[in-house]
């Protein structure tokens, strides 16, 4: 099977081309190199023996026509990531992600290709699922400003006002974004579906829990909270964890999204039939919180202790965890990297324009 990876060049694509070149497929790679993801020059790692690379944009139709011949599955991971610096950012991501997204998925329907893995986000989520003692399963709405500035970061119930529990969130869950970029990673979900109704294709949609691991971005606002952490320590800085450290997140090793990303090119034909779109949760099952990530990492370099500063982003979620068990299930993926094992490598290794190790302290 030849693949065609986008965004093939970034961190979690640099893994996946790494993943289906092991496993005897042909890879041909897209990549504009943007420098919110590469740096300035860019220097991506050199792809692996036999692997085509065409550096364009997936935004420009004859560049993506022309990479798209002979492509039996499509990856589709180029985006525009994380929240972003402010609204202002909307227009780039947008334009990143939908409009990327719609021009890849015509050139494909026009070249045929019916296969599509796409990289989708438990962002889609928002606040996640909770339930109350009095009324079982609720969704509570955006957290209020007051709340936030006088340390409430716990989400009530909104209909009796109760202290809520946390739940994994299914992949039958309704949309409900929370910031731009959740807005875009759903609607690349909905044109998908269109696209698959209006051809005969077969979409898995891999929503993808908190990814970090070795070649992360460095010093980005774009980046992951993992990666804003390990550049800190790379700094002798303390890890700054906003609010009260308590907000639950799944932690999920590069190496492990990788995999899923080939169970499901590999089962995505005698999985699904043509026309429809089906969502898997990609997390390690095991929830984890941010102040826990952050001391881990300090931890396993011997850098200072994290500060809990009770800052907060009116964007941000207080919990988001969801349940793997249907890819699990269905395209019998499991996790092999451990929370522990995962945090010690990353601890020391290199980020993305980085040419070094952090030394242990």
């Amino acid at each position: 099977m030849l693949v065609l990876v986008t965004g093939g060049a970034g961190f979690i694509g640099t893994r996946i081309v790494r993943a289906l070149a092991e496993a005897g497929h042909g890879v041909r790679v897209l990549d504009a190199l943007l420098p919110a993801a590469h740096g300035a020059p860019p220097r991506p790692a050199p792809p692996p023996a036999g692997v085509e690379f065409v550096r364009g944009d997936v935004r420009e139709p004859a560049t993506v026509e022309a990479a798209l011949r002979g492509v039996d599955a499509v990856c589709h991971q180029a985006a525009m990531v994380g929240a972003g610096k402010d609204f202002g950012d909307a227009p780039d991501y947008v334009r990143c992600n939908d409009l990327g997204s719609a021009v890849l998925l015509t050139a494909m329907a026009r070249r045929r290709v019916r296969v599509l893995v796409l990289a989708g986000s438990m962002v889609v989520y928002g606040e996640g699922c909770y339930t109350c003692a009095r009324h079982g399963t609720v969704r509570p709405g955006p957290r209020r400003t007051e709340d936030l500035a006088a340390g409430r970061f716990e989400p009530a119930c909104p209909r009796c006002a109760s202290p809520l529990t946390p739940a994994l969130v299914s992949e039958d869950a309704p949309p409900d974004p929370r910031t731009v970029y959740a807005a875009t990673k759903v609607a690349q979900e909905h044109l998908a579906g269109c696209w698959a109704r209006a051809g005969d294709g077969r979409v898995i949609a891999l929503r993808y829990h908190n990814v970090y691991g070795p070649g992360m971005p460095r010093d980005t606002p774009y980046a992951g909270v993992a990666s804003l952490f390990r550049s800190a320590l790379a700094h002798g800085r303390p890890p700054r964890v906003f609010e009260d450290g308590g907000q639950r997140r799944d932690f999920i090793h590069v190496q492990d999204v990788a995999a899923a990303n080939l169970a499901a090119l590999t089962a995505a034909d005698g999985l699904l039939a043509p026309g429809t779109l089906r969502a898997y949760n990609v997390g390690s099952g095991t929830p984890r919180t941010v102040g826990e990530m952050a001391a881990a990492l300090a931890s396993s370099c011997g850098g200072p202790q994290p500060v809990t500063t009770g800052e907060y982003r009116l964007g941000d979620v207080r919990h988001i965890t969801a349940s793997s068990a249907r890819l699990r299930a269905e395209l019998g993926w499991l996790p092999q990297i451990s929370f522990a094992e995962g945090m010690r490598e990353f601890a020391t290794a290199p980020l993305r324009g980085e040419n070094t190790r952090v030394p242990p302290r």
